[in-house]
């Protein structure tokens, strides 16, 4: 009976940390570029009293054996990298992904970071940015005589003025072998890690790169219908977990009245 309190309570503690996903999912449902986290759960190790397989004597051998499992753990929280919904803003520098790859930004260290928000700003020096003022690593530079911005779906930036639209430059992509790898680390941001391999860097919509939308943001990939349902399901795992650790309670309790 022990062990159905520890296994109740490992559930219960799974369960917290499930809930915690969800609640994070909801509350990034309006974040620009958001990619929803999957929790991932595995048993414990098990107690072996009888091994299957064992010999009985006379060439017999056990079929089954009896194993205990000790409860459950949480073993990942992967992001989901499926692609968002596009909604048209109408502003020139929103620029959305449509399809695979991110946008690659400059920290203030100067180590890179890697983003599918693309609610790019024009810095006072005339430089594309994020939102928290960090350049895109493609260095591109909007001059203040420039009276309107475009790009196309290929990633090429042109621009127009009073002299006519030139080309300033070419917008690139970053992919990874494992996207799920890379690590979050707020801001709309991800940094590379071992797990997500090395950055790959192409031209929008070459190789099976996306292709870039502007006028357009990319919305989050959180479907709050699916994660009220999770979060309903995660409730009530939550409790007939504790309802097992009140079941063992209640005959830890009957065994100690025995003697009365």
């Amino acid at each position: 009976m022990n062990l159905s309190l520890y296994s109740g309570a490992t559930g219960m503690q799974a369960q917290q940390m499930n809930l915690n996903v969800i609640s994070n999912n909801i509350a990034n449902v309006n974040t620009t570029g958001y990619k929803k986290n999957k929790i991932e759960f595995q048993d414990l190790l098990y107690q072996n009293p009888r091994q299957s397989g064992g010999q009985t004597g006379a060439g017999n051998v056990v079929p089954t054996g009896v194993e205990m499992g000790n409860g459950t753990k949480v073993v990942s929280t992967a992001k989901i990298f499926t692609q968002g919904q596009l909604t048209q803003s109408g502003e020139k520098m929103d620029i959305a992904i449509d399809g695979t790859g991110f946008f690659q930004v400059e920290k203030p260290d100067g180590t890179e970071a890697y983003t599918r928000d693309g609610a790019f700003k024009v810095g006072p020096d005339g430089q594309i940015t994020t939102a928290d003022a960090l350049p895109l690593a493609a260095g591109l530079q909007i001059d203040p005589e420039v009276t309107n911005v475009f790009v196309s779906p290929t990633g090429e930036v042109s621009v127009e003025t009073a002299d006519g639209t030139q080309i300033i430059g070419q917008l690139e992509l970053v992919r990874f072998p494992n996207s799920a790898g890379l690590k979050a680390t707020g801001g709309n941001l991800f940094i590379e890690t071992e797990a997500s391999g090395a950055p790959e860097i192409g031209a929008p919509g070459e190789n099976g790169f996306g292709v870039l939308q502007q006028g357009y943001l990319e919305m989050s990939n959180v479907n709050v219908v699916e994660e009220m349902v999770n979060m309903i399901i995660a409730q009530r795992a939550y409790e007939i977990n504790s309802k097992s650790i009140q079941t063992s309670d209640d005959m830890l309790s009957r065994v100690n009245q025995l003697k009365r």
